[in-house]
């Protein structure tokens, strides 16, 4: 049996780096599309200069509220350095728009302190200083170091969860609906993921470490919540479940991995689902 008190989860500390988990440029060989709606030419409508070094300049505004920490987006974007190479994006994996979870620590510091600003129907660049971004270290042969980062982004929509189960949110982004085992009582289930809280970004990351976690219902230890999120999820899911405290460590926490009352963000791919 594993050992599932790993299982929990980030936040915005600029001394954290984490991976870009989509193919880059160099190691897919995709060419982005030409209609990508990014590089469509407008006029900049505002700018807001932030004392951290962040600069957003709005060629489009949404509407509604701001986003906040803890809301599911679906995005359209792509990261350049400052000579104009692309180093990160969607469309290199061929999709119109993938989720991004605000506060979580998904991308860098940067990311989330400039999402914090925006709206449903922005289209924006960012300039993100290098200490908000890769920092120091950079990504070896894709991001030098120090280098700051220029973010093109739309925000397509807020996602609702696909369900909740007592307090935990589930959104599915993709399944093989030709897969009909579910993972329930007398089974066990084989998954990758990315656990982080707001404090923590991505402080468990199994494929980083080729490590996947298997778990059944009846394992002690597990956060209540992940097992009650799991329930039902199928071989080839990719899902993010969103923990609240009350369903994770509640008032105390786990080691120095996550905080006091903090709220766990799992990002996951399922492996396989087995009869135990």
């Amino acid at each position: 049996m594993l050992a599932s008190v790993i299982l929990v989860a980030c936040k915005e500390t600029p001394k954290k780096e984490v991976e870009m988990q989509v193919p880059k440029p160099k190691e897919a060989g995709i060419v982005t599309p030409v209609n990508n709606k990014l590089d469509e030419k407008k006029p900049v409508r505002d700018t807001l200069i932030m004392d951290n070094g962040i600069v957003i300049k709005w060629f489009q505004h949404g509407k509604g509220e701001p986003l906040k920490k803890g809301e599911m987006v679906a995005i359209d974007y792509k990261v350049e350095l400052e000579n104009g190479e692309l180093v990160d994006g969607n469309r290199l994996n061929g999709k119109e728009n993938v989720p991004f979870m605000v506060g979580f620590g998904m991308q860098t510091v940067g990311w989330d302190l400039a999402m914090k600003e925006l709206l449903v129907g922005d289209f924006v660049e960012i300039f993100v200083p290098s200490e908000l971004a890769r920092g120091e270290k950079g990504i070896p042969g894709l991001i030098p170091p120090n280098a700051p980062n220029i973010l093109k982004i739309r925000v397509v929509k807020r996602m609702k969860p696909t369900r909740t189960i007592d307090g935990n949110k589930v959104w599915v982004f993709e399944e093989n609906k030709q897969n009909k085992e579910k993972f329930d009582e007398g089974k066990k289930i084989e998954f990758h993921c990315m656990v982080s809280t707001a404090s923590n970004p991505r402080y468990v990351n199994t494929f980083r470490d080729n490590a996947p976690f298997t778990l059944s219902l009846m394992d002690a230890g597990v956060v209540p919540g992940l097992k009650k999120a799991l329930i039902n999820a199928k071989k080839a899911d990719r899902m993010m479940v969103l923990v609240p405290a009350a369903e994770a460590y509640k008032s105390k926490g786990y080691l120095d991995q996550v905080k006091p009352n903090e709220d766990i963000l799992y990002n996951i791919l399922v492996m396989n689902v087995i009869a135990e």
